[in-house]
């Protein structure tokens, strides 16, 4: 245990699966552990190098690991796959953790705080609700279309449900009208839910510092900002802005062999729900773009004029993820450039 340089832990719930190499790779001991005797094992070791995949309760035991003295490395689960040899089991797996951890051109995850984890789960919360309340709003309308009643989309014609069931010309079951009624008040109880979290979030957002600088960027709001600090991590262990926006899925995704360099449409790799936060602001920016005199007005008029919206769109996000980074990574706020003459 004393040469043990590198150590790598397959994580579970209740049991973990410890694999610890020295500085030539040479295996000194594996061993399953429950969870106590992994905190008490490494609570008393010397300092080594803790490899773990980024899943389920990594970066809470990342946090209690570091606090021991032990440098950690996250890394994504899908670069530690290929590193597995012959059948896959929990010690290959530590292993294979550690064979992942001592690449040198190996790409970690940041660790994220507390506070970010935190923002993640409300985010988490959010958009399940509003899923559930989706759900509830097509209910709502296919009932009342097998009746005969086609309802207009949007909210306003859910919350003015009550008065249509009024109506004498819809003659409806009482037991239908009961349970739409309860849709309806189900559906009110979640947009309820939905509007105290997205306060929340903004609230916490406006007392970020950070977050306040994102607001100056355009298309970014108070949900967008709040996502991109909890995700983003530290910024600063993206080499690049265009890595950052690579780790959201922003660019394209190539295929190419022979010399032949092939772009294709964008990788959507990352979190899906930021992105989508990235692109929908971006349209939102597009709405009033010939009404922009600055360089980035004039930017994206020019090249709505040659390519579709959609693609433009993910330009136009990507360029805001860009912007996002320089801006937590290197300080400062957004400020709109002349546009050149």
């Amino acid at each position: 245990m004393t040469n043990a340089t590198l150590i790598g832990i397959d994580l579970g719930k209740h049991c973990f699966f410890v694999h610890a190499q020295d500085a030539r790779g040479t295996q000194i001991w594996r061993k399953k552990m429950t969870r106590k005797q992994l905190y008490a094992r490494l609570a008393t070791c010397p300092v080594a190098v803790l490899a773990m995949e980024a899943c389920a309760g990594a970066h809470w035991l990342a946090r209690k690991f570091q606090l021991y003295g032990h440098q950690v490395r996250l890394i994504a689960p899908h670069f530690v796959r290929p590193f597995v040899k012959g059948n896959k089991t929990d010690f290959a797996d530590a292993e294979a953790i550690c064979e992942a951890a001592s690449r040198p051109a190996m790409r970690f995850v940041v660790v994220k705080t507390a506070e970010q984890q935190t923002w993640l789960a409300l985010h988490r919360v959010r958009e399940s609700l509003v899923g559930e309340r989706t759900a509830t709003s097509n209910q709502i309308h296919a009932f009342l279309l097998e009746f005969g009643i086609d309802l207009p989309i949007g909210a306003l014609a859910i919350t003015r449900l009550p008065v249509l069931l009024d109506e004498s010309r819809h003659a409806l079951p009482p037991t239908m009208v009961t349970l739409l009624l309860r849709l309806h008040q189900r559906y009110a109880r979640l947009s309820q839910e939905i509007v105290e979290l997205e306060t929340q979030i903004k609230q916490q957002t406006l007392e970020d510092e950070a977050g306040q600088r994102l607001l100056t960027i355009p298309g970014i709001g108070p949900i967008t900002a709040s996502s991109l600090l909890a995700m983003a991590g530290d910024a600063r262990a993206f080499k690049c802005s265009r890595d950052f926006a690579a780790s959201l899925g922003l660019v394209p995704r190539q295929h190419s062999t022979g010399g032949r360099a092939a772009l294709l449409g964008i990788s959507k790799r990352g979190n899906k729900q930021l992105r989508s936060l990235l692109v929908q602001g971006a349209r939102a920016v597009m709405r009033f773009a010939e009404q922009r005199t600055d360089a980035l007005g004039r930017w994206l008029q020019a090249l709505l004029r040659r390519r579709h919206s959609n693609v433009v769109a993910c330009a136009l996000a990507n360029k805001m993820a860009r912007i996002a980074w320089a801006i937590l990574a290197k300080g400062g706020e957004y400020r709109a450039q002349p546009a050149i003459a």
